[in-house]
């Protein structure tokens, strides 16, 4: 396979990650109607930051088809919510079947979540957004054109780090912003592109 895009029983062609077997009509809908569109507001990039380190080491299949597992474990990613949970929140959440049960992420999340509940409202959208590449970018015209990190994922990390966010590295940055839109990775033929 070229890595190029692969034209599904719809007629639509899409990036091969978007239509890997037919039976994943969720990871199909996450493909054409969420991937790559901005979201804003801090609670909804809290919780797509949250989902990309739960991710890390696993297929984003997995965390999708959990995400509302998630959201119910996580009081649907409410940054004040999150911040105040408590040690026995904590251990909730490392007995709930529903998600990603990893201490180390859990901890990450509710730690992020106290960071970010000290920036005032709109401050997380606004320094993750400006972070997004300026200009124009080439679009890629196959799935190895598409980088794991870039200069701007790479700042962005160091940044979030800074702060004191954690499981926020450059990988999981730039997944990050192809979630939320900072860069459309879409490959250049996908109809999703836009």
């Amino acid at each position: 396979m070229s890595g190029g895009v692969i034209v599904g029983a719809d007629g639509l062609a899409r990036c091969p990650w978007g239509l890997e077997a037919e039976s994943m009509a969720d990871y199909r809908r996450y493909h054409d109607t969420e991937w790559g569109r901005p979201v804003h507001g801090d609670d909804a990039l809290y919780e797509r930051m949250c989902l990309e380190a739960f991710q890390s080491g696993l297929s984003w299949l997995t965390i999708l088809r959990r995400r509302e597992g998630f959201r119910a474990a996580f009081a649907g990613f409410s940054i004040a919510e999150v911040a105040a949970f408590t040690e026995e929140d904590a251990e909730r959440l490392l007995a709930d079947p529903g998600i990603i049960r990893n201490r180390a992420k859990i901890a990450a999340a509710i730690g992020n979540a106290r960071v970010a509940a000290e920036l005032a409202p709109g401050e997380l959208d606004a320094l993750i957004w400006s972070y997004a590449p300026s200009g124009a970018r080439r679009a890629p015209r196959t799935a190895a054109d598409v980088p794991a990190t870039t200069p701007e994922s790479v700042a962005l990390a160091k940044d979030l780090k800074k702060r004191g966010f954690r499981f926020v590295g450059p990988t999981t940055a730039y997944a990050t912003m192809q979630a939320c839109g900072l860069v459309n990775d879409h490959l250049a033929s996908c109809h999703a592109r836009g």
